[in-house]
């Protein structure tokens, strides 16, 4: 496995220089004009003093991904942990951290769960939808507080109604099929956009069927003054979960979730003041039986509601860039297992953007000071540091503290498998990072380097296989690691052409910490290497191949590699994607075998 790694490695390697000297304006260009809106100092993305990756709309049109799961995927650093085909149950890392420890935004709404992190990805938009996705890696916490711990997702939606009308149809393995309706109507002062999709499967072996629907709707009010934004959202997800939570005779599990959000935003602005207020309400429904046809033996209901308003600020003046904010939240649970919950959360922001010698050095200090009605104050400081070297290199480092309180599967689930723990305390960690960044005309790349000292953290663990699994406070751990990515675009006679490549390495120390099982923390991702080619060398045919190296810590590793092609016909496209197209045996997490070689063949009308 290693050998092929290496290997493609090398002829990547090898044919990049030569492909790189054509001059073509490039998906890189575009990114020079992306403001970062996930924080409250917006800055242009060539700006910004962190590491910080977008996934373009031109970039989600043109992978094979079918789903936000998928697309993750392709990033390096990005661990994407799933449980059968069309990211049904998947759950979101980033550099070796937990599906709890990455915080999801959508249009900077917080999604977080209280009850679980596995429901993270629940909220994952459909594509057609999406008009960016922003990751930011690192220490986050100072700019949105808890369960940023090691980084935070945010995805943009799109906003221009004219360009979204579209139907779409595919079908391929496992009995799949995927309908899609995306609407819109631009008017002289509001816009909106709606959009319906249902996808199903009779699943890649016993009870693994799905059904997911998706219900997407925004509106854009009084645009040419101070635009109001209203989102709503709807995600209704039944599937068999065939040793997804436990593994002996835990064939015919079962789960139905609902993932809802309505949101509405507005902004006032003037010269040198910005202000960014929000509302919004959150709600999870989790149904889960043990036995699929038997719902008396075993059958967990949990329903939480999470209510929110957010106030972001900035201000400019001759002494820099100041940010501040407020975010208040209520989460309210039910459940048949946990009780019932209730947690007060807000957190205060404040930070300064200083600029010195010519703007060429830039540095931002920042606290966030949480409060939870469960578990106190904290506060959480940080800085980030930038300097511009010249037009093209930037070197920058951050370092902060980050927080995350456990969720109320970890403190109070009691399961046939999993034991909860009321006596937790929050995880800690203090994370620093340093890297240099490249922007040129065709060409993006950048460098890092980071430590993450982690105390208290929640893991399940055991020491004899027999045993329940226990939420348990590790006493601590370093996470260190490097991570480069590179971005390509190029003309290759008279088409345009693109290559990513991204390569994360991971070195975790448990220092004293002795656990003979552990279920999340201890199975990371020590070598992560990806690879997009997106090319083109005829008028109406298009294709794209991703490749995907992973090893864990636990020594496995594996290749997949991914394929679409697709036929332009005027506003008819036609695809097909092929996934694992060399039947890779492997497995993301758990006993959850992955499936073989699978085909989508597709067909999609824009007008």
């Amino acid at each position: 496995m290693k050998t092929r790694f290496y290997l493609s490695l090398f002829v990547i390697s090898f044919f990049l220089p030569h492909t790189i000297l054509a001059q073509q304006p490039s998906e890189a260009q575009t990114l020079d004009s992306i403001t970062i809106t996930s924080t409250r100092i917006e800055l242009p993305f060539k700006k910004n003093s962190r590491t910080i990756t977008v996934i373009s709309a031109a970039s989600i049109q043109e992978s094979p991904a079918t789903n936000l799961a998928e697309l993750l995927q392709q990033e390096a650093g990005i661990d994407i942990r799933r449980q059968g085909v069309n990211g049904m149950q998947a759950d979101l890392y980033i550099r070796g951290g937990s599906f709890d420890q990455t915080l999801l935004l959508i249009d900077g709404i917080k999604v977080e769960d209280p009850q679980t992190g596995h429901h993270t990805l629940n909220m994952a938009l459909p594509l057609e939808v999406i008009e960016r996705v922003e990751i930011i890696k690192g220490p986050a916490a100072r700019v949105f507080g808890q369960n940023a711990f090691t980084g935070a997702i945010n995805i943009v939606t799109k906003s221009n109604a004219n360009s979204v009308n579209s139907v779409g149809y595919k079908t391929g393995s496992y009995e799949q099929q995927q309908g899609t309706v995306t609407l819109g109507k631009q008017l002289e002062n509001s816009a909106l956009i709606g959009h319906a999709s249902i996808n199903t499967s009779e699943g890649y072996r016993y009870n693994t069927d799905f059904e997911n629907q998706n219900y997407f709707i925004k509106g854009r009010f009084n645009a040419n003054t101070n635009p109001i934004d209203v989102i709503g959202y709807l995600a209704k997800r039944k599937f068999g979960a065939n040793q997804f939570y436990a593994v002996e005779s835990g064939s015919d599990q079962y789960e139905e979730t609902q993932s809802s959000l309505v949101g509405a935003s507005t902004k006032f602005e003037t010269e040198t003041f910005k202000i960014t207020p929000r509302i919004y309400w959150k709600r999870t429904q989790d149904m889960y039986l043990f036995k699929r046809e038997d719902p008396s033996f075993f059958r967990n209901l949990h329903i939480s509601n999470k209510t929110g308003l957010q106030v972001n600020a900035s201000y400019s003046s001759t002494a820099g860039i100041t940010g501040f904010g407020i975010d208040v939240a209520k989460v309210f649970m039910t459940s048949t297992n946990l009780g019932k919950r209730d947690r007060l959360m807000a957190n205060l922001f404040l930070e300064h953007r200083f600029s010195f010698a010519n703007n060429t050095l830039d540095i931002t200090p920042g606290v966030s000071v949480n409060y939870f009605s469960d578990f106190k104050f904290h506060a959480l400081p940080g800085v980030d540091i930038g300097y511009a070297i010249d037009d093209n290199f930037k070197a920058y480092a951050n370092v902060g503290y980050t927080y995350r309180v456990p969720t109320y599967t970890d403190l109070y689930y009691v399961g046939r498998t999993d034991l909860g723990n009321e006596n937790l305390e929050p995880e800690k960690a203090l994370s620093e990072e340093i890297g240099l960044k490249y922007f040129g005309e065709n060409f993006n790349a950048y460098v890092a380097i980071f430590n993450r000292s982690s105390t208290n953290l929640i893991d399940y663990t055991k020491e004899n296989e027999a045993d329940k699994w226990l939420a348990t406070n590790l006493k601590s751990l370093n996470s260190t690691g490097a991570e480069f990515n590179l971005s390509s675009s190029f003309d290759l006679g008279l088409y345009p052409q693109n290559i990513n490549l991204g390569y994360t390495y991971l070195d975790e120390d448990l220092n004293d910490v002795k656990t003979a099982y552990s279920k999340y923390v201890i199975n990371s991702l020590t070598h992560h290497f990806t690879a997009t080619v997106r090319s083109q060398f005829l008028k109406n045919i298009s294709q794209s191949i991703v490749y995907k190296f992973a090893e864990r810590a636990s020594g496995t590793s594996y290749s997949v590699v991914d394929v679409q092609a697709t036929l332009s016909l005027r506003n008819l496209e036609l695809s097909i994607i092929g996934n694992n197209i060399f039947n890779t045996d492997y497995i993301e997490t758990g006993f959850v075998p992955m499936p073989k070689g699978n085909v989508l063949v597709g067909v999609n009308y824009s007008f």
